[in-house]
């Protein structure tokens, strides 16, 4: 039935690419079915800054800290350019963010992230003394991402989490 009609078997052609070409991008160079973790994190990624602002995550400090606490790792192993993915995802998403995103907002969209992806990563709070400033990043494996090089030589470290 489909068959006799143009216009269906052109849609259906164009429906049977759009699957294939979809297919081999989720299932490439054996990630298997960990990979759709991975697929549209820029949309999640604005999600999250969407929701740090509805939930108020920023005026509750103690809210926002079980949120990020209470986040589990994803059991599956994740790819190995997870990373790098959702620092390029949690970058654009800033960039097309009506507001200005700070570093709180930031590093929570980024661990959060990170941790649906399966990657074991860790919100950082820190502070210096003089002049007094206060910053949040986050780390994977004792190490930065996302960030300046140089961030925990410069600010003391109040709470992994």
């Amino acid at each position: 039935m489909a068959t006799s009609c143009p216009f269906m078997t052109r849609h259906a052609s164009s429906y049977v690419l759009l699957v294939s070409y979809l297919r081999t991008r989720l299932w490439r160079r054996g990630e298997g079915k960990e990979a759709w973790r991975t697929q549209f994190l820029v949309p999640k990624a604005l999600l999250g800054l969407l929701a740090f602002d509805v939930l108020g995550l920023g005026r509750n400090f103690a809210r926002m800290h079980r949120c990020v606490t209470r986040w589990r790792t994803a059991q599956p192993t994740a790819p190995k350019d997870a990373v790098d993915r959702v620092c390029n995802a949690v970058n654009y998403a800033c960039v097309w963010y009506p507001k200005r995103v700070l570093c709180l907002q930031r590093s929570l969209v980024t661990t959060c992230l990170l941790r649906h992806c399966g990657v074991q990563a860790k919100m950082v709070f820190g502070a210096q003394n003089l002049p007094f400033k206060a910053h949040a990043w986050t780390e994977v494996g004792d190490r930065a991402i996302n960030e300046r090089k140089d961030v925990q030589k410069i600010y003391g470290v109040w709470e992994r989490c």
